[in-house]
């Protein structure tokens, strides 16, 4: 393994979300504060930046080319050859306090993601599944929703409550769940987002822990990845080979003295692991 690799000093407040387009040989991220979607080019090192309509927790990839985007108040696609960003479903009109945070594409093309009240004050966060043009609950009562993420023989679904630093484990098939269980706590920060390796070892950024910690798939803890910021946000495979972490962070709730002492807060970064993840999945539109 290497060490932390610093690819794009964005300076995001609240860097989320990063993801692997195999098509396009990039990786997507969004600043969800800052309002923006980023793309970085692994190959020539481009860096290109969008306005969001409002905050944005992700931008997956589908089918069609697309990226369907978790704005605040709906999902919407992205073109990115023209940069707009068109409505495609309402979420949580009735939440009007709540933004989308995290999100996940299963194997089978479905999208599965998370909400949560904005101000991280009320237990009002939901997991929701949306495929083939229908939105369903799946489990409510989230301070900060972050994950999800499904393991290898997509028979266990992990999501987090991040204010609880508690990962979740359901049991999965045919995409509903069961069997809600606390499948590990954070010791160092508070559990942000996750990934699988393919051998089922679940990654976890730590919010405010330095680095991102490896669970097995029984729940022991594994050690850490230590990063020279305190806010790893999410880490997520790609590369030809998937054996490359990329991962984002945030200054967001940093002093200004917080913020001096880790200058690369907020950035892009990679790291080489031993064992590769798991492809990157295309949402069925």
């Amino acid at each position: 393994m290497s060490a932390p690799e610093l690819l794009w000093d964005a300076r995001c407040e609240l860097g989320e979300g990063p993801v692997w387009d195999t098509a396009r040989r990039c990786v997507w991220f969004v600043d969800i504060k800052g309002r923006r979607l980023h793309r970085y080019g692994v190959d020539d090192g481009s860096k290109d930046s969008w306005a969001t309509p409002d905050q944005t927790g992700f931008a997956l990839p589908a089918v069609d080319g697309s990226l369907v985007c978790g704005v605040r108040g709906g999902l919407h696609r992205f073109d990115p050859e023209t940069g707009d960003f068109s409505p495609l479903i309402e979420v949580e009109r009735d939440r009007p306090q709540n933004r989308i945070n995290d999100g996940f594409v299963a194997p089978d093309g479905s999208l599965w993601f998370g909400t949560m009240d904005d101000s991280e004050a009320e237990k009002s966060g939901a997991l929701y599944r949306w495929v083939d043009g229908v939105l369903t609950l799946m489990d409510d009562g989230y301070g900060v929703t972050n994950g999800p993420a499904m393991s290898p023989d997509e028979r266990t679904l992990y999501h987090h409550d991040t204010l609880e630093k508690t990962i979740y484990a359901f049991d999965h098939a045919d995409g509903r769940i069961s069997g809600k269980r606390v499948f590990a706590r954070t010791e160092e920060g508070y559990c942000d987002g996750p990934s699988v390796d393919s051998a089922g070892t679940l990654h976890v950024g730590l919010f405010g822990g330095w680095g991102v910690a490896k669970f097995a798939p029984d729940g022991r803890y594994l050690g850490k990845i230590a990063f020279p910021v305190s806010a790893v946000t999410k880490a997520a495979f790609g590369g030809d080979d998937l054996n490359t972490l990329y991962c984002t962070s945030a200054w967001l709730h940093q002093s200004a003295e917080a913020r001096a002492a880790q200058p690369l807060a907020g950035g892009l970064f990679s790291v080489r692991v031993d064992t590769p993840g798991l492809p990157q999945a295309l949402i069925r539109l």
